[in-house]
């Protein structure tokens, strides 16, 4: 048996996820929106075969798709989230060893036949993934992440392939190579591409045979590394435990400007309240904490200020972080300024399995005990009825500056209110 790496990904997955729990949907051209109804950031087949460009504002296309009757969604990330949690559950039961690569893609390594083919094994786990969750995937298999990733595009360009291609039983894996422009092979950004062709190289089979020196001399080893995963050498090891993040960042742009320092409180205390959650569920401690805020870039006055505190004892409290956060409001708001977008930013982050004690700061171990439980207790009530179930009334209850989202759709795997009734 040989091993054989597979790049598995669900199309159009935002989209995807609104039309598995809404049957109507499916076959009609659908397109979801970022934050605040903005910019058109998932579309659907049906979308993208009306030439509805990625990227583009909501409100310059509004009525072109009401004429189009494109549907339109708001980002729904909670099931966003818990769609992409039971996909990835579902295909770590179905392979050796799995990389959760991003919301909506992973690496596997597969043990494979002798002859590799691995088609039977795929098409079962797409008709499974599809039975199960209502997502279309794409599967592609290679020697390589490289060569998965190059398979995994092919597997979705082409009709013809039904979602699934393997490279290494390609008849003419040249051919296919051939077929991938620069600007579609992974890790070629746009500089990169634009550098290649000017020297002739426009896809990923004269990337691979381009001479090693005039690579090197460009990217260095991680030229050199692509290159060797387009030749089939398994470069990139997959990587099974995430790495343990630098900083947490949480920010949002308002649903209208605000100038009252009492709305920047509110938000600045929403998103803290946020970020200690984060902290919480990645199992660490911020000992740096920093709050901001600024106009809109196209103001005719732009104002933009934070404020950073060390804490004595890193912490994901709630309570902690916003006693630490909320004095820090007054010194980055300004009188008269309609405020655009905040956020806060923890940093030194440390592991929540030890804390660093204070020479000067007394620890009593049960008094933290028992915070540590009070938050635990928190975070599981709003994971099972809600976010919000449990909240903090600094955060306000219903204030007015709160993402847009007109559009949005219900929760159902995540809200038991969201769920539907069926009276029979």
């Amino acid at each position: 048996m040989s091993r054989v790496t597979a790049l598995i990904d669900g199309n159009n997955f935002y989209a995807s996820c609104e039309q598995s729990l809404d049957a109507s949907l499916i076959g009609r051209p659908l397109v979801v929106l970022s934050n605040n109804d903005g910019c058109i950031v998932a579309r659907s087949s049906e979308a993208r075969a009306l030439g509805i460009s990625m990227g583009t504002p909501y409100f310059k296309v509004r009525h072109k798709l009401d004429r189009l009757g494109v549907v339109v969604r708001s980002s729904n990330y909670a099931l966003y989230g818990d769609m992409s949690q039971r996909l990835m559950s579902l295909l770590e039961a179905h392979c050796e060893e799995l990389e959760i690569y991003s919301i909506d893609e992973a690496f596997a390594y597969i043990n494979g036949p002798s002859d590799d083919n691995l088609k039977p094994w795929a098409r079962h786990l797409r008709a499974q993934v599809h039975r199960n969750l209502g997502l279309p995937i794409a599967i592609g298999l290679g020697a390589s992440k490289g060569q998965a990733k190059l398979a995994n595009h092919l597997a979705k360009a082409i009709p013809a392939h039904a979602g699934v291609f393997n490279l290494l039983t390609a008849s003419d894996p040249d051919t296919w190579l051939e077929s991938v422009a620069i600007e579609n092979v992974w890790g070629i950004g746009r500089k990169l591409a634009h550098w290649c062709r000017l020297r002739g190289v426009t896809n990923a089979r004269q990337l691979r045979d381009m001479p090693r020196s005039k690579l090197h001399a460009r990217c260095g080893v991680v030229g050199i590394r692509l290159q060797r995963e387009l030749q089939g050498h398994a470069c990139l090891p997959l990587a099974l435990a995430p790495t343990s993040k630098q900083e947490t960042c949480v920010s949002r742009s308002f649903s209208r400007p605000i100038a009252n320092p009492e709305e920047l409180r509110q938000a600045i205390a929403t998103y803290v309240v946020r970020a200690s959650e984060k902290l919480r569920r990645q199992q660490q401690r911020a000992g740096t904490l920093t709050v901001f805020t600024r106009t809109s870039p196209f103001a005719p006055a732009f104002y933009s200020q934070a404020a950073t505190i060390q804490l004595d004892l890193p912490s994901n409290d709630t309570a902690i972080l916003l006693a630490a956060a909320l004095p820090l409001v007054e010194r980055i708001y300004r009188p008269h300024c309609r405020l655009n977008k905040a956020g806060v930013l923890m940093q030194n982050l440390q592991s929540a399995d030890h804390l660093q004690q204070h020479l000067l700061v007394a620890v009593h171990a049960d008094e933290q005990h028992r915070r540590d439980r009070l938050m635990n207790t928190i975070d599981r009530l709003n994971h099972r009825y809600g976010s919000g179930t449990v909240g903090w009334v600094v955060c306000g209850m219903q204030p007015g500056w709160s993402m847009r989202r007109h559009q949005l759709s219900r929760a159902a795997t995540t809200r038991l209110n969201d769920v539907p009734l069926v009276l029979a």
